[in-house]
């Protein structure tokens, strides 16, 4: 094989430092946006971004050039201080210290988007916190919560 091929999706979960409530309806497609052309900076393809107020669900294929650690620090980075520069939230922005990353397999990838194209309608029943602590459940990082 002349090539090395990779097609790995993940879904990157990101919380407002403090789960302060700062990414209200006027900002959001502003930091999608930023965010959507941040990862295709990086040659990571962006197939859907959105959240609420406290968090964001980002969808994305990885690229093979950067590790997702590298690749989330870089984003968390970039943005808050971009969201800080332009003044989008009255007070000082920053994302909370980790994240959250999980591999998507591709018969998945569909249902994942439509998770997070929901978000509004699921945080009407869940708090990030439930929400969150049943990932870590799902893919077995956490057992007894």
């Amino acid at each position: 094989m002349s090539h090395s091929l990779t097609k790995i999706w993940i879904h990157s979960i990101l919380g407002v430092k403090n789960k302060q409530a700062l990414i209200n309806d006027e900002v959001a497609p502003l930091i999608y946006k930023h965010i959507e052309e941040s990862l295709l900076s990086i040659d990571c393809k962006p197939r859907i971004i959105n959240g609420v107020e406290d968090h964001i669900h980002l969808l994305f294929l990885l690229s093979p050039k950067i590790a997702v650690a590298d690749l989330e620090k870089k984003i968390k980075g970039e943005t808050s201080h971009w969201i800080n520069q332009q003044n989008l939230i009255k007070d000082k922005f920053a994302w909370q210290v980790g994240n959250g990353a999980f591999s998507v397999s591709e018969s998945n990838v569909k249902s994942v988007q439509s998770y997070i194209k929901t978000q509004k309608e699921h945080h009407e029943k869940m708090t990030f916190e439930e929400e969150y602590n049943l990932f870590l459940k799902k893919h077995g990082i956490l057992i007894n919560r």
